[in-house]
């Protein structure tokens, strides 16, 4: 098959949303036990879901504000290795963060803070920018191609 023929995989394409979902929580999770761990008594599910935590008044909000940020450039790096093609990049970035509105929704209710709003979409144009550019580096590189005879 031809690199850009365009096969309807729907299986393929659950399982590489499911994937990078699962690799932005992992990464979420180190990163908010790294910086808001070694500030607050006890890590919960809180500190992922509930958007108060995400406050520009006090460091830890700040230090949340960052894993999320942080964790948003290491999507990119996911995408870049999981989905591969420059032109799903925002379509798997945004999948990603529709997905996080909802378990929000499901934990806490509606995010009515203005902060979680504008971190998770600086979060979702950084990570679609970046994995776009990135994909596109790639694609961009030059294909070796060697000699199928030697110099005899």
């Amino acid at each position: 098959m031809f690199y850009g023929a365009v096969v309807w995989d729907p299986w393929l394409i659950l399982s590489q949303i499911v994937c990078l979902q699962c690799l932005y929580y992992l990464t979420l999770g180190v990163l908010l036990s790294i910086l808001v761990g070694a500030r607050v008594s006890r890590m919960s599910l809180v500190y992922f879901f509930d958007f108060s935590t995400l406050t520009a008044t006090t460091v830890t909000g700040w230090l949340a504000i960052a894993g999320f940020l942080l964790s948003a450039v290491a999507g990119a790096g996911y995408i870049l290795y999981l989905i591969e093609r420059a032109r799903k990049c925002l379509d798997f970035s945004a999948t990603l963060f529709i997905v996080h509105l909802f378990v929000c929704i499901m934990y806490g209710g509606w995010p009515s803070s203005f902060t979680w709003w504008i971190v998770n979409l600086s979060g979702l144009i950084l990570m679609a920018l970046l994995s776009e550019w990135l994909c596109i580096r790639r694609e961009m590189r030059e294909i070796p191609i060697t000699r199928l005879r030697s110099n005899v």
